[in-house]
C-alpha cells in the first residue's frame, strides 16, 4: 500500500465547553489519527463519547479547543470565517441524517444547486448530473420532486449532491438514521460502491453496527478519547461485523450477532 496518499491528519485535537472551571466539559481529549486518500473510515461510541463533535470539527462546523487538523496540507483550523464556507464547498460533502433536500426544487436541481453557486456552466452541470445520477441509479426521476421519491431515492440523491464537487471528503453524520432496514443497506451499498468504484473518501459517525461494518477502519470513542481502533483488511464483512459487536459489547451497547 505504498501508494496511498494522506488526505486528513487529525493531531492533538482537544474541544472543550463551558466557561469557568467548575463547568468545563471536555468532549473531545488529545485525539490524533490519519485518514488516507480512498479510505472509508466509520466512527462510533456510546451517546456522550465525542463522535458528533469530531465530526463538526473535522467540517469546520466547530473549532478546537486546542491541536489541529489539516487535510491536504491545508490547515484548517486557522482559516477565518470568510474562507470556512468556500473551503466546505470547494473541498467537502455532506450527507445528512434527514436528506436535507428542498422541496420546491426538482431532485436534478437539488444535485446541481452546488454547482450553480459555483457558477458551472449549463451543459457542465447537465453532464455532470446525469453522470452521477446513472451511477446512483437515479437518473429516471431527475424531474421528480423529492416528495415523489421514496426514502432510498432520496437518500441516493443526497449521495449524488454530495460528491458532484467531487470533494476531497464526504462526511456522514447517521445517514441511515431515518431509513428503513431495505433503504438503509441500499445507500450502504452505494456508499461502498461509491467508496470502491470512484474513490470517494468517507468520514461515517454512526451508532449501528451493521453500518460500521461497510467501513474499512472503525475508530471507537470513549468518554473523548480514541477507546480502540479496528481494521477490515481481508476479513469478510460479516466476520467485521461480529468484531464491531464484540467492542460495542465492551462499550455497554447491545446488539445482535451475526452466525
Amino acid at each position: 500500500m505504498g501508494n496511498e496518499q494522506l488526505l486528513l491528519r487529525i493531531k492533538n485535537i482537544q474541544k472543550y465547553y463551558g466557561s469557568n472551571n467548575n463547568n468545563i466539559v471536555k468532549a473531545l481529549d488529545d485525539i490524533s489519527f490519519d485518514v488516507n486518500e480512498g479510505e472509508f473510515l466509520g466512527i462510533m461510541g456510546a451517546s456522550g463519547a465525542g463522535k458528533t463533535t469530531l465530526l463538526n470539527c473535522i467540517s469546520t462546523i466547530d473549532n478546537v479547543s486546542a491541536g489541529y487538523i489539516t487535510l491536504k496540507g491545508q490547515e484548517i483550523t486557522m482559516l477565518k470565517d470568510k474562507m470556512l464556507a468556500r473551503f466546505r464547498r470547494e473541498n467537502l460533502g455532506f450527507i445528512f441524517q434527514d436528506f436535507s433536500l428542498l422541496d420546491n426544487l426538482t431532485i436534478y436541481d437539488n444535485i446541481a444547486l452546488a454547482l450553480t453557486i459555483n457558477g458551472v456552466a449549463s451543459i457542465e452541470i447537465r453532464e455532470k448530473v446525469n453522470k452521477i445520477a446513472k451511477q446512483l441509479g437515479i437518473y429516471d426521476i431527475l424531474q421528480h420532486y423529492p416528495y415523489e421519491a421514496s426514502g432510498g431515492q432520496k437518500q441516493r440523491c443526497a449521495c449524488a449532491r454530495a460528491i458532484i464537487n467531487n470533494p476531497k471528503l464526504v462526511l456522514a453524520d447517521e445517514p441511515t438514521g431515518a431509513l428503513d432496514s431495505h433503504s438503509a443497506q441500499m445507500l450502504l451499498e452505494t456508499m461502498h460502491d461509491m467508496n470502491e468504484k470512484l474513490n470517494t473518501t468517507f468520514i461515517m459517525v454512526t451508532h449501528d453496527t451493521l453500518s460500521a461494518s461497510y467501513a474499512k477502519r472503525v475508530i471507537f470513542l470513549k468518554d473523548g478519547k480514541i477507546y480502540i481502533e479496528l481494521q477490515k483488511g481481508e476479513k469478510g464483512r460479516r466476520q467485521f461485523f461480529n468484531e464491531i459487536l464484540d467492542v460495542v459489547a465492551l462499550l455497554g451497547g447491545e446488539q445482535k450477532r451475526v452466525s
